[in-house]
């Protein structure tokens, strides 16, 4: 299992994913960008960040 807190990479979010894999929580992320920060396209510099904030979780 992977997780991600929004709020490692954009402060005052409180989203917070757990998936299976790391594609999903990316995957999920990006809906949630759209979704809830209005973004159309996420840079590859946000994935970069957001990679770097995915722990492992038990």
């Amino acid at each position: 299992m992977k997780s991600f807190a929004c709020g490692d990479v954009v402060p005052g979010c409180d989203a917070t994913f757990v998936c299976d894999t790391e594609d999903d929580v990316l995957a999920a992320v990006a809906r949630h960008a759209q979704d809830d920060h209005g973004m159309t396209e996420v840079p590859a510099e946000l994935v970069d960040q957001v990679r770097g904030h995915i722990v492992a979780v038990a």
